[in-house]
This record gives C-alpha cells, structure tokens and sequence, in this order.
C-alpha cells in the first residue's frame, strides 16, 4: 500500500541534527508516511548512521551537494505519497504532526495545493512562522510572526499565502502540474518562488497550527554566511523576474533600493541580518557580495525570462488578485531588514 504523505529530507552534514529529527518522526502515531533523505556528499558519517539506525528510510547519495532545490526534486522523483512533506533536518515534529496534517489535508478541497503549519524553536515559545511565509513587494519572504512570542495569536487563520519548505506539504498532482523546485536556485528562495507559481495557476495555502515543528533556525546552513548573502541577492532577483506580473516590475527597483537604504541602516546600526553579517564581515565584503549576485542574476536572465513565458502560461490569478495578495500578506520593507 502507497504512503499517504512522503517525507523529503535533504542532509547535508547533518549529523548533530538526524538523529532528533528521525525519531520524532518514527516516533509518530496514526499517520500512513515513508521517509526519502537525499543526501547531498555528507563527508560525517549521517548516511551510515540513517541506514543502520532506520533502515526504513530510502537513501539517495549524491556525490556532491547539489543544493536544496535540486535535493528535494530528486527526493519527490522517488516519493511515492499523495503529499510530500520537505523538511529540513535540523527540525523536530511534536507527536501527532503527522496524523493531524494527514487529517487536514484528507478533508481539503482538489483546489487546495498547500499546507503551512506551525514552526517554532526549539524553546516551543518563539514563533519561526505560524501560517506560512509574508512576502514584500520585490519578493523576499519571511514567516508569519517571526520572533514573536507564540500565545495562539495565529491560531484562528484559515486560508494562507505559501507555505515554507522548512516543514510545508504539497499536493503531489499540484506539483505534476506545475513543477517542483527551481534547481538554478540552489537555495534559498525556492520555496517562495514555488508557492508564487502555485497560487499564480490557481491553487491555495491552507494553515494548519495544531501540527507543529520545532526548528534550528539556519542551523545546517549558518545564518550569516558570505554565501547565503549571494544566493537571497540573486535568487530574489530571479524570482521577481518570473513571477511578478509586468505591471509590478516598473515599480521594482523602487522596493528594492528601498530594501537596501533599510539594509544599509541595519548595518550601520547592527540591526537585522545585515547588522550580525557586519559583525564579522567587512560592509566592503558585503558590498562586493551583492554585486556579484547582481551579475550572477543578469547572466541567468534568458534562462529566467524563458521560465517567465512558462508561468504566465499556467497562469489563472488576475492583476487584482495578485495586488491583493501584496496588500494582505505584504510585508514593510523594515520587516524584511532589520528582523532576522
């Protein structure tokens, strides 16, 4: 009998983080689910420490790392379930995550294509995000609520934006239909951008709070990382460029120099990502990163304008619609700055 709900690890040296992460998911009751790790050239022994320890669990082993996007496709091409749960490995499910996702989407209408449930740290007080990711208006993203105090303030949302890949379910034959992640992206970013070609075709974002994660914010990664800080430059650029509609993207530089005049201040002042990456980087570093993901961007353009004609192709959500999703899951350009 065929998983209802495939779980797609990507690993990465993930060693410190496995071993939590698999068994709060072994660890789950009442839900039909496989396990699909992709790993992406671990060199600290997680793939031997997966294979004896939960043999259930299918291994990919790529030689190299390939990335998150690409990670996670390789894992959906073998997955075998109704839905396909990604989840980072730096994450723990709470006991009844999956029975209570499995139930929610079992009863969700053929127009719904994703779900977003609650991530919380590791303290179980402080909200990663809860319904999802809000979006600014050249692109970037960031959770619902991120570094409140969760007190159910999110608890009563219903219908959502897009959830994060982090711990986000898709429908299976939503992701058939449109594609899965963008693999030119590598990392970062992809989530958003399949969620905005998601609801671009046509399909929703449902909440679900009752199933809750608990996370290591960038805790395989790094936070504030030379490479981090190239891929969101490019990657945000790219994903503007494919899916906002053409009467947005006149208005574009506008959002993002006022992004970075916002950015700058937070480096100044040691506030948001900016302000930690200056920390222990120099703002010429900086400055020299965001130039090359400028023309890291520029030298993928034919290939992103060619994506462009493919998700306008699919394409249901009118001018106004989209409009609407800007005003009522829009964050402020200080939200995306100088929160981290």
């Amino acid at each position: 009998m065929k998983p209802l709900i495939s779980i797609v690890i990507v690993n990465w040296d993930g060693m410190r983080f496995l071993p939590e992460c698999l068994r709060s998911i072994f660890s789950q009751e009442g839900a039909s689910f496989e396990v699909v790790l992709v790993d992406n050239g671990s060199r600290d022994g997680s793939v031997e420490y997966v294979k004896k320890g939960f043999p259930s669990v299918k291994v990919i082993e790529n030689c190299k790392n390939l990335g998150f996007a690409k990670g996670n496709n390789i894992g959906i091409s073998v997955a075998n379930g109704r839905y396909i749960l990604t989840l980072n490995n730096d994450t723990a499910l709470e006991k009844g995550f999956l029975e209570r996702l499995e139930t929610v989407a079992g009863a969700s209408d053929a127009g719904t294509g994703m779900w977003a449930v609650k991530i919380l740290a590791f303290d179980k007080k402080t909200i990663d995000s809860v319904g999802g990711l809000l979006i600014y208006r050249d692109g970037l993203a960031k959770g619902r609520g991120r570094l409140e105090k969760d007190i159910g303030q999110y608890d009563a949302l219903k219908e959502v934006f897009i959830p994060s890949a982090c711990a986000g379910l898709y429908r299976r034959s939503m992701l058939d239909a449109i594609g899965a992640f963008d693999e030119d992206f590598f990392a970062y970013c992809e989530d958003t951008d399949l969620g905005l070609r998601a609801r671009l075709a046509g399909f929703k974002t449902m909440s679900v709070p009752e199933a809750v994660v608990y996370h290591h914010y960038s805790g395989t990664t790094g936070r504030y990382t030379p490479r981090k800080a190239f891929l969101v430059g490019r990657n945000q650029i790219w994903l503007a460029l494919k899916n906002l509609p053409c009467a947005m993207l006149p208005t574009l530089p506008f959002y993002m120099a006022w992004r970075y005049a916002i950015q700058a201040y937070g480096v100044a002042t040691g506030k948001g990502a900016g302000g930690r990456f200056a920390e222990d980087f120099s703002k010429a570093r900086l400055a020299a990163i965001l130039l090359k993901s400028y023309l890291s961007a520029a030298s993928g353009l034919p290939s992103v304008l060619k994506k462009r004609r493919a998700v306008q192709a699919l394409r249901k959500a009118s001018n106004s619609e989209v409009a609407c999703w800007f005003r009522k899951y829009g964050l402020s350009a200080s939200s995306v700055a100088l929160i981290d």
